[in-house]
C-alpha cells in the first residue's frame, strides 16, 4: 500500500479542527495522527489520545534520536512534533494519517514525503473574521489574541506553498471542498 498522508493546517481559529473532526468521522480510511507536545494537558486532554505529552528532556532525546517526521518550537519553550512511529502505526493499520499541525511543520512533512502528501491550507476569510472567531471562544487574553493574530498573519504568508487553499467563510462549504480534495487524492469514490 502506498504510504499517503493528509496534512491540514491553518491559523488558529480558521476552523481546521472542526473540519478535521468531520473528515475523521466520515472517512474510516483516515486516522488522526497524534502529535507530541511539551505543554501540559488542558482540561480533559488525555495522553496518547489528544497528544503525547512529553517533558522537554524527553522531546530533546527524541530529536537527537531522529524520531520526528517534523517538529517545531511553536510558541516560546513549547515544542510540538509528529513522531515517525505515529505515522507508521497508522500505515500499519492500513489507514492514512491525518496530520493537523502548524504551517512550518506542514511544510517540513511535505518536503519529506513529497508526492505522498496532500497539504491543505484552511484560510480565514479575513484577519478581522479571525479576530472575531478567536474572541468568541473566550479563551484568549488581549495579549494572547494579539500573539495569535500576529502568528496568523505570518502563517498566511506561506499559504501559496500548499497544494490547495480552502477559504473557510461558510464552514459546511469549506468542509465539502476539503472532503472532495481528500477523496480525490486517495481515490475514494
Amino acid at each position: 500500500m502506498e504510504k499517503k498522508i493528509i496534512i491540514i493546517t491553518a491559523p488558529s481559529g480558521a476552523g481546521k479542527t472542526t473540519i478535521v473532526k468531520k473528515l475523521l468521522a466520515e472517512l474510516p480510511q483516515l486516522a488522526f495522527s497524534i502529535s507530541a507536545a511539551t505543554r501540559a494537558p488542558r482540561g480533559n486532554e488525555v495522553n496518547g489520545k489528544d497528544y503525547y505529552f512529553l517533558t522537554l528532556e524527553e522531546f530533546h532525546q527524541k530529536i537527537d534520536a531522529h524520531e520526528f517526521a517534523e517538529y517545531e518550537m511553536v510558541y516560546a519553550g513549547k515544542y510540538y512534533g509528529t513522531l515517525k512511529s505515529e505515522l507508521e502505526r497508522i500505515w500499519n493499520n492500513n489507514q492514512v494519517p491525518m496530520v493537523d499541525i502548524d504551517v512550518k511543520g506542514a511544510l517540513s512533512i511535505k518536503e519529506h514525503y513529497h508526492q505522498e502528501a496532500l497539504t491543505i491550507f484552511i484560510q480565514p476569510p479575513s484577519i478581522d473574521t479571525l479576530r472575531e472567531r478567536l474572541s468568541e471562544r473566550g479563551t484568549e487574553t488581549a495579549d494572547s489574541l494579539d500573539e495569535r493574530l500576529a502568528k496568523a498573519r505570518y502563517e498566511l504568508s506561506f499559504s501559496h506553498e500548499f497544494d490547495k487553499i480552502v477559504v473557510n467563510d461558510v464552514l459546511e462549504r469549506a468542509y465539502e471542498e476539503v472532503k472532495d480534495l481528500v477523496t480525490d487524492f486517495l481515490n475514494i469514490k
